[in-house]
């Protein structure tokens, strides 16, 4: 027989290996930034660059400590926050009553679908200078640019989720005589969520990409804002603070719908 070794965690209890796993990706995952912090942390301790191109970590620490306290941090943030709420619910709801048209009628689908994909290939940034002219650069202009971009992901997603259903489910609605509202209500949304979802996921990605974008370009409020702001003042550990909140507010919501989609994915594995 051959010996079985095991890793043994806190207090002399076995790591399962799906433990292991968990533990192995967050190392490696830890590598690059912690890597990519040495760096940083080596270059302005031997000064391979002046502390006005790349201010040292410490510096940028208090910087972001102070606008923390100060609340000036937050508040561009709630800021940035606040449009993507508004902007992504446009986009998603319009995305997701469109991809459901079209995944329930083919007619729907012939007429809308090649002008929808024309309005898909241009970025999302390039509609900024039109719509400029158009709406002016307030929080229209924002709201638009963060609607486009989560009404792409989540109309296509709809529908390829509603396209997908299996003909099983189909045929039991038709058993129990549902009607079309009610076949929609009970059989087709629900086998559609985890498309849905991943719709939702990649839209919100896309919005909040977008918004950063539109606030670097036109706005007075905003961590795109801050980063406008501390470049034309040369304050990088400003661009620095406002850069590692941008990804730290997107990695969070980013991991919180994939949880959440995870979640959803396992319950539907259980009603199977």
């Amino acid at each position: 027989m051959s010996a079985v070794v095991e890793t043994t965690g806190r207090a002399g209890l076995p790591l399962s290996p799906a433990r292991l796993q968990r533990v192995a990706v967050l190392v490696t995952g830890l590598i690059f930034p912690l890597g990519l912090f040495g760096l940083w942390w080596v270059a302005s301790a031997r000064g391979w660059l002046p502390e006005q191109i790349l201010p040292p970590p410490a510096y940028v620490y208090q910087t972001g400590r102070d606008m923390i306290l100060s609340g000036e941090l937050l508040y561009h943030t709630g800021v940035s926050l606040g449009r993507v709420v508004i902007g992504f619910a446009t986009g998603a709801g319009l995305g997701l009553l469109l991809g459901i048209a079209m995944g329930l009628s083919e007619t729907v689908e012939d007429y809308v679908k090649p002008l929808f994909l024309a309005f898909a290939q241009i970025p999302t940034l390039g509609w900024i200078p039109l719509l400029m002219l158009l709406v002016g650069i307030e929080e229209t202009l924002k709201i638009i640019i963060i609607a486009k971009g989560a009404i792409v992901p989540m109309t296509m997603n709809t529908l390829a989720g509603i396209r997908d259903v299996s003909p099983k489910y189909l045929e039991v609605g038709r058993a129990l005589r549902f009607s079309r509202w009610q076949t929609l209500r009970l059989i087709v949304l629900p086998a559609a969520v985890p498309s849905i979802f991943t719709g939702i996921r990649y839209g919100l990605t896309h919005s909040w990409t977008s918004l950063v974008g539109v606030e670097l370009l036109a706005s007075s409020e905003g961590l795109g804002y801050l980063l406008v702001w501390g470049r034309q003042m040369f304050w990088l550990d400003t661009v620095i603070v406002a850069m590692i909140a941008i990804g730290l507010v997107g990695f969070v919501m980013d991991k919180g719908l994939n949880r959440t989609e995870l979640l959803i994915q396992r319950w539907k594995r259980q009603e199977l």
